[in-house]
């Protein structure tokens, strides 16, 4: 999977509020009412990251949590990564 422009993630970011590019990788900072809605989060992005054989790093802070999302392979954001932060703002349930 070919490595993205920055033009390129820019145009696929435009549909998935809340994501930046910085660094290499999209990311995107969760907040939930508290500790047992943001481990239910973390749970539900489970299966889509299995299905697609792309996992994300993640980072819990109580209630708050970061997703970010780069292919190791590329060491670049791919095609891969935008399809996975769709399928994460489908499951968040927040903002």
């Amino acid at each position: 999977m070919a490595a993205l422009t920055d033009e390129e993630i820019a145009e696929g970011l435009r549909d998935l509020p809340g994501w930046r590019h910085e660094e290499g990788e999209i990311f995107k900072w969760f907040k939930f009412p508290g500790f047992p809605e943001a481990i239910g989060f973390l749970s539900r992005i489970v299966e889509p990251a299995e299905r697609m054989n792309h996992h994300p790093d993640v980072e819990n802070h109580y209630n708050r949590v970061r997703i970010a999302l780069h292919t190791w392979s590329e060491e670049a954001v791919t095609e891969k990564d935008l399809k996975l932060a769709a399928e994460i703002e489908r499951v968040a349930g927040v903002g």
